[in-house]
This record gives structure tokens, C-alpha cells and sequence, in this order.
């Protein structure tokens, strides 16, 4: 048997972080710089803290596939985490979702993509209407669990 190549690693944070930067943006980069493995929930939880406290008005987090960190901030009260794998997704996450958290998979998109969605994500505002309903379920899940 042939072995696979390994896949190059793509520094989708790294890129996100620069981008955002040089578009004026205040980065607070709660994440890890190192290439060894860490433990994503440390990460999704300094951001939706970060976030559901109001220290900041969205936030984005990344690990190899989006689906762990998603899951991990979604557990910080507060937090709308959404996992987008395209421009599509980003937007129906603000626009349907009023999400607080972006969730990409830093080895699932390219850096390119991952800009595109950060750009949408950031340019896009709840539309509320009948999708406020629904998150004032998702809002009455949350105080229920919490008691």
C-alpha cells in the first residue's frame, strides 16, 4: 500500500487574526500559538466567557474540524456557536441565528474560505421577525438546564 501524504497545515487562525487586524478590528486572540495539540474547550470557553460577559460583541473560534469548539462554547450561557463551512452557513448563522460565535475547522477550509466567512459573519445583522421566536426557545432550553 501507498501511504497518503500528509496534508499541509493551513494557519486559518493565524490568517483570520491578520486579516482582522489589518481591516482595524480589536483582536483579543484567546488561542493557542503553539503546533502541538491543546485542548480546544480551554480555548471555547475563554471566548464564549469573553463573549456572553460583553468583553466582546462576537467572536470566532477555531479547531481541526469547527464541530468540537462549536460544541464546547455552545456550553458557556449565552453563547450561539455556530459551525459554518461556507459563505452561506456564516450568513444564515447571524441572519437566522443571531450567532455570537463563528466555528471553523482550521483543517476543513482553506484560509481563503475561512476570510470570506469572517467577512460575512461580521457584515451581517439578525434579521429577528419570526426567528426571535425560535431563540427565545433555544433562550428558555438554556434557563431550564441551568436551575
Amino acid at each position: 500500500m501507498t501511504e497518503t501524504p500528509k496534508k499541509p497545515r493551513i494557519l486559518v487562525k493565524e490568517t483570520i487574526r491578520k486579516y482582522l487586524e489589518a481591516a482595524g478590528y480589536p483582536v483579543d486572540d484567546q488561542g493557542t500559538s503553539s503546533e502541538e495539540s491543546v485542548d480546544y474547550p480551554d480555548y471555547s470557553k475563554a471566548v464564549g466567557e469573553r463573549v456572553a460577559s460583553k468583553q466582546a460583541d462576537l467572536g470566532i473560534a477555531v479547531c481541526g474540524s469547527g464541530i468540537g469548539i462549536s460544541i464546547a462554547a455552545n456550553k458557556v450561557p449565552g453563547i450561539r456557536a455556530a459551525l459554518a463551512h461556507d459563505v452561506m452557513t456564516a450568513r444564515l448563522a447571524r441572519e437566522h441565528n443571531d450567532a455570537n460565535v463563528l466555528a471553523l475547522g482550521g483543517r476543513i477550509v482553506t484560509a481563503e474560505a475561512a476570510i470570506e466567512m469572517v467577512q460575512t459573519f461580521l457584515a451581517t445583522t439578525y434579521l429577528g421577525g419570526r426567528h426571535q421566536r425560535r431563540l427565545d426557545k433555544i433562550g428558555q432550553i438554556e434557563r431550564d438546564s441551568h436551575r
